[in-house]
């Protein structure tokens, strides 16, 4: 395991590692910023109202 470090320089390849870690934690926090359940800064929003339901009464009328 220890020759692997003679192929990559360790400074370059930690570099490297924690800016793709630190990249991918924020891209995690934006997804979950863009959520309604795990927005921390906004809270969850209002929900719509619904809309009335109508109710339509055919009336009919026998002619005899």
């Amino acid at each position: 395991m220890w020759r692997i470090w003679l192929l990559f320089d360790p400074r370059r390849t930690l570099v490297a590692l924690f800016l793709f870690l630190f990249v991918l934690a924020l891209v995690i926090h934006f997804i979950l910023l863009s959520t309604d359940r795990f927005n921390w800064l906004e809270g969850p929003r209002a929900a719509a109202p619904a809309p009335a339901a109508s109710l339509v009464i055919e009336q009919t009328t026998n002619v005899a």
